[in-house]
């Protein structure tokens, strides 16, 4: 059976000229509150903009390494642990006159602070050539004056602290890879070929990324058992449609499985929990670089398909 392939990906164009950031280089940068709403960060015609001089946590993710003491000297490495990313982010704030700038401070408080109640907001970094990548943050502290003379009139500035649940950066947008099972064709014609109405097969997934990622797999029908494999690992997962009352899938009929946090959404949204071969499902995650993996649909047909969806992460901006 032929597999049809096609990768997806939509990287954007930065709004804001370029600027140079200590530890990123050429970017614009800017802040997306949880209501959506965009402030641009390094447009210096702006009345805020990030001071390049002081910005950190723009780098490589912080890890804390786990040892155990050595007989001989020295000590052995037993487990690394990414932390939680602390982004300091000095902004300045000012206005025309006092009243246009405590405007302008206030909403900038408000767009920060809010992540504390209203969910995180996003960190985006625009390079030249289009590419960006994002990181969630809340505020944590630092949003005060300087509480010198002359400030707190028409302009101030503050060192806000942003902290990160992910110490990684994701590219700001989803690569979607697609198998899908190719029309049968006659034995004959024009030479002899076969198709199977079993199996997709082997293929190769590509992760752009530094860090491995966990993707969301969804299964479009017809199907009646689904196995994916990582060929580098052996390691692999079993989804049964029998094992629910829905039964076998149909054509059009679609499953997601997602792997953090573990999941499985049958047709309609429905709760599939037992429908994996628990508890020997691994929902293994895809390593950087290429992965040969092998995707198994029994009772596979035209319209049958796989698709693997998946934020790259990256160590640095």
């Amino acid at each position: 059976m032929p597999l049809i392939t096609t990768v997806l990906t939509g990287p954007g164009d930065p709004s804001v000229p370029p600027v140079e950031v200590p530890d990123v280089g050429y970017a614009s940068i800017t802040y997306i509150d949880p209501t959506g709403t965009r402030w641009p960060m390094t447009d210096v015609a702006a009345d805020w903009y990030a001071l390049a001089e002081g910005v950190s946590g723009l780098g490589a993710a912080p890890y804390t390494l786990t040892t155990d003491p050595h007989p001989r000297g020295g000590a052995r490495l037993r487990h690394v642990q990414a932390q939680p990313r602390t982004i300091v982010w000095p902004l300045l704030v000012k206005g025309t006159d006092h009243t246009a700038f405590t405007a302008n401070w206030r909403a900038l408080a408000r767009a920060f602070t809010r992540t504390l109640r209203e969910g995180p907001g996003v960190l985006e970094v625009a390079r030249p050539d289009g590419t960006r990548r994002a990181t969630e943050v809340y505020y944590q502290e630092g949003y005060d004056g300087r509480g010198q003379v002359a400030t707190g009139i028409t302009w101030d500035s503050a060192v806000l602290t942003l902290w990160c649940e992910d110490p990684y950066w994701l590219g700001s947008e989803p690569l979607t890879e697609r198998r899908e099972s190719g029309t049968g064709v006659d034995f004959l014609a024009p030479y002899p070929s076969v198709s199977s109405g079993q199996v997709l097969g082997a293929t190769v997934l590509s992760n752009p990324g530094d860090i491995e990622v966990w993707p969301t797999w969804t299964i479009t029908g017809p199907a009646t058992g689904i196995t994916f494999t990582n060929s580098a690992s052996g390691e692999s997962f079993q989804l049964d449609p029998s094992q629910t009352a829905h039964g076998d899938l149909l054509a059009g009929d679609t499953v997601t499985v997602s792997t953090d946090p573990p999941g499985v959404s049958g047709p309609g949204g429905n709760d599939w929990p037992g429908a994996l071969n628990w508890p020997g499902a691994i929902l293994w995650a895809l390593p950087p670089g290429e992965t040969p993996v092998t995707f198994q649909l029994d009772g596979a047909g035209p319209g049958s398909s796989v698709s693997v969806t998946f934020f790259p992460r990256y160590e640095t901006a």
